[in-house]
């Protein structure tokens, strides 16, 4: 592994944040995009990006809301390309037949990963930071770049179609069991 210090210092450092972070990042990559396994991959992609930038990761004030952010980004590029490669597949598969492709059913009891899913993706960062990841709306905002504002209202909305979906008393509770394992 290069490092950007060059030092033993940096790498040890780096250790640390690996092994205390690590964990809560592949949380948060798997509630962001729904893929258990992809997840494990995105917290590794996005911890190599951070070796590769420590130097910065270490002078920024809060390292662990740094790497959040990362992981963010990361979620939402992949979820982008997915989704433009099951466009490019239905394009080919459906273009000869004269099928028309409709969404998908829901079923009438849908569970959290599922909700979470339906959900744009700056609502469920916000709602996932915010509610399984316990950061205050300060803390939400620098992860995700954007205005304490965004925050509010995107997680207010989120939470209203999570509300909706899962229903008022199992919403906030599901989402917050997520983060911990419990349905992973």
């Amino acid at each position: 592994m290069r490092g950007v210090r060059g030092g033993g210092d940096a790498a040890a450092e780096f250790h640390t944040f690996f092994e205390r972070h690590y964990a809560e990042l592949a949380r948060l990559a798997y509630l962001l995009t729904g893929d258990a396994d992809g997840a494990d991959d995105l917290a590794a992609d996005a911890l190599l990006a951070l070796w590769h930038r420590w130097d910065r990761v270490c002078a920024a004030e809060h390292p662990a809301a740094y790497a959040r952010g990362v992981v963010a980004n990361m979620a939402r590029s992949r979820i982008r390309s997915a989704v433009r490669e099951r466009r490019r597949v239905t394009l080919f598969w459906g273009s000869g037949r004269g099928e028309a492709c409709e969404g998908p059913d829901v079923p009438a009891v849908v569970d959290v990963q599922e909700a979470l899913r339906s959900l744009p993706f700056r609502k469920r960062a916000c709602v996932v930071l915010r509610h399984a990841f316990d950061l205050s709306e300060r803390e939400t905002a620098r992860a995700l770049g954007v205005s304490v504002g965004t925050v509010k209202s995107q997680t207010s909305k989120g939470m209203a179609e999570l509300h909706r979906l899962l229903g008022p008393r199992q919403a906030l509770e599901r989402v917050r069991m997520s983060a911990m394992g419990g349905e992973r």
